[in-house]
């Protein structure tokens, strides 16, 4: 295992420790909280469209069931190992808890390059990993309940729950057994951009909060900010489009061919566009190319969003890095020892644990509609509108005046399900972003704001361990 894979795992580990320190917790349920509690790693035979038969790497790994379900994604990658999973699984037991979302942690990784495999090859896989999973009891609606993760999408998750569905014939939650489906297969609206946004919401409300601006020498608000964002993933797209959408200049944006920057700014889908017809995003007009990738995080702006693979901010290049805050919108993009050199020059770092739960709260809700059975907003919409109508005409009657018409519209709007689901995503982040911000003010001995997550997130995991009363 080179030492590269190794330290993701043991980086939440050296987090973990850091912040235990601030906790009263015994340490026995300390180590508790920190184990993984089931690993189930596997190997099984595919044949591929050309007729050999290949063996595939994977696995699954429940972190905690302090909760249950376990809840977490599953990711197609050719660098998928036990250890990284292990620490991805983790990761989620600590970000459900921060953001109130009643899971334990969970992740899942298939060793795979998808860009390798034909869509036939991939379904087979799907399939038979999700059959796997169900032969150990690793997969279900009040078991576990896997999700999207790099490499994977709407499409898997339709094969996942037709393979659970048919080997469970007649189980009435069934679709509940994994989130991020289509629409069409009991999914829910807002999903695919719910990472994205949830990075936005909680960057936002770190922006309106005075003494912390403050203290980096900002204007509050988003209005004018600088902003780079790398990966143009679906959660680096999104981001990206919500910065620029609410005012932001998305100065730099990187992939892994390379970067562009434009002091002026960007447009995501210009750019999203263009690399579609051309394959990479260098050349775009009107913008400076970079070659290397791992430049634009160093060049000059106010955000910096890293938004594609872990560890890519390190010792080596954090001194170099200008922004002044730095929005953890992928899976640990930051190494410890990147940490330490932000908090010794006074840069801000919000956390990945909580600022990129978006996707599951969402997923939450998904699952709830799932176990429903009724999309959100069928009942009350109708009912509002009308209400909203009625009392629109009463004011307008007493007042002898008339709303314009955008405004009327606006005012008598009864919630869809996107609405529903947009705002119990902004109040998720806004609560979880106020309640680390308040930990990290009332102990001015933590030193940055991803030990207040930690902290957060062991203060709320070790009260369901006492309340459970395993550990007294």
């Amino acid at each position: 295992m080179s030492n590269q894979q190794y330290s993701f795992f043991h980086s939440v580990e050296k987090s973990f420790d850091k912040a235990a320190k601030f906790t009263k917790w015994d340490k026995g349920l300390l180590e508790q909280i920190k184990a993984c509690n089931s690993i189930y790693s596997m190997r099984f035979p595919v044949k591929m469209d050309d007729g050999r038969i290949e063996v595939i790497e994977a696995y699954r790994v429940q972190h905690s069931q302090h909760k249950t379900p376990c809840k977490g994604g599953i990711r197609f990658s050719d660098e998928v190992n036990q250890d990284e999973v292990m620490a991805l699984a983790s990761l989620m037991t600590y970000k459900c808890a921060i953001v109130n979302v009643p899971f334990g942690g969970a992740k899942g990784g298939i060793r795979i390059n998808p860009r390798n495999h034909s869509s036939y090859e991939l379904e087979k896989i799907t399939r038979r990993y999700t059959a796997e999973l169900v032969k150990k009891n690793f997969i279900g609606p009040g078991i576990d309940v896997p999700a999207p993760d790099y490499g994977t999408g709407e499409r898997e998750m339709a094969w996942i729950v037709d393979t659970y569905q048919s080997l469970k014939p007649g189980e009435i939650d069934a679709a509940g057994c994994v989130t991020g489906k289509p629409i069409s297969q009991g999914g829910v609206n807002g999903r695919r951009e719910a990472t994205g946004l949830g990075v936005f919401f909680g960057v936002r409300e770190v922006c309106s909060m005075k003494d912390v601006m403050g203290k980096l020498g900002l204007e509050t608000g988003i209005k004018g900010k600088r902003v780079i964002v790398q990966g143009l993933g679906n959660v680096g797209y999104h981001t990206a489009k919500f910065f620029r959408e609410n005012g932001a200049i998305l100065v730099g944006l990187a992939e892994y061919e390379g970067a562009l920057y434009n002091a002026d700014g960007l447009n995501e889908e210009d750019v999203f566009q263009y690399r579609k017809k051309t394959g990479s995003i260098l050349n775009f007009p009107g913008a400076t190319s970079i070659a290397h990738s791992a430049e634009a995080l160093e060049m000059d702006c106010d955000i910096l969003i890293p938004a594609a693979l872990e560890n890519v901010v390190n010792g080596d290049n954090a001194p170099r890095i200008k922004a002044k805050i730095i929005a953890e919108a992928a899976n640990g993009p930051l190494t410890p020892e990147a940490d330490e050199v932000f908090a010794s020059k006074g840069v801000l770092v919000i956390p990945d644990m909580y600022l990129n739960a978006g996707g599951v709260t969402v997923s939450y809700f998904e699952w709830l509609k799932n176990l429903s059975h009724v999309r959100y907003g069928r009942m009350e919409k109708r009912f509002t509108e009308n209400m909203n109508s009625h009392i629109l005409s009463q004011i307008e009657e007493l007042s002898g005046k008339q709303v314009g018409q955008k405004e009327k519209q606006f005012i008598m709007h009864g919630p869809d399900e996107i609405d529903l689901v947009h705002s119990g995503l902004e109040e998720t982040m806004i609560s979880a972003t106020r309640e680390i911000m308040d930990i990290w003010k009332n102990n001015p001995a933590i030193p940055d704001m991803r030990t207040a997550a930690y902290v957060c997130a062991i203060n709320k995991v070790a009260t369901s361990y006492t309340e459970l009363g395993i550990f007294p």
